[in-house]
């Protein structure tokens, strides 16, 4: 058996790599009762629009992703799109971040979709459950980076 080497957590420095432009892409699914989706569909959840509001926060995520993740380095983030879309008894949700720095924009991207999913779950969650209080429809699935570039000058 390979033997571990303990460390402690440190940042990567990237003090000499270059600045370049950076791009990822996350997606992910949050499955929902047909209800709750009628109900997201018709402007009936009580808290408000969920998806308006996945947007919102899965933005702040992408922004805040440094103070979230601890070895996270901060970025110039530059723009953030999250995209929500309903298939059948889902929500998918895709978030895109660009910047141009020394480092990669997946976890950022990662974090946007998460929360923004979350973000889902707690404004409808009262729809949701079952006479027990419990959840047993509502799933979080399949968030993962479908696409990262990464390119010098424009």
């Amino acid at each position: 058996m390979a033997k571990i080497k303990k460390s402690a957590p440190s940042m990567v420095d990237i003090t000499p790599k270059p600045e370049v432009y950076r791009e990822a892409t996350a997606v992910g699914v949050i499955r929902l009762k047909p209800g709750t989706i009628q109900l997201i569909k018709k402007g009936g959840i009580e808290k408000g629009d969920p998806l308006s509001t996945a947007k919102i926060s899965g933005i702040l995520a992408a922004k805040n992703t440094s103070h979230l993740i601890p070895l996270c380095h901060p970025l110039p983030i530059t723009h953030v799109n999250i995209n929500t879309v309903i298939h059948g008894n889902q929500v998918e949700v895709e978030s895109t971040v660009k910047t141009t720095a020394k480092t990669g924009v997946e976890m950022e991207a990662l974090a946007a979709t998460a929360i923004a999913i979350l973000t889902m779950w707690d404004m409808v969650k009262q729809y949701e459950k079952d006479k027990q209080g419990q959840y047993p429809t509502t799933l979080i699935e399949n968030i993962k980076v479908v696409k990262k570039v990464k390119r010098r000058g424009k």
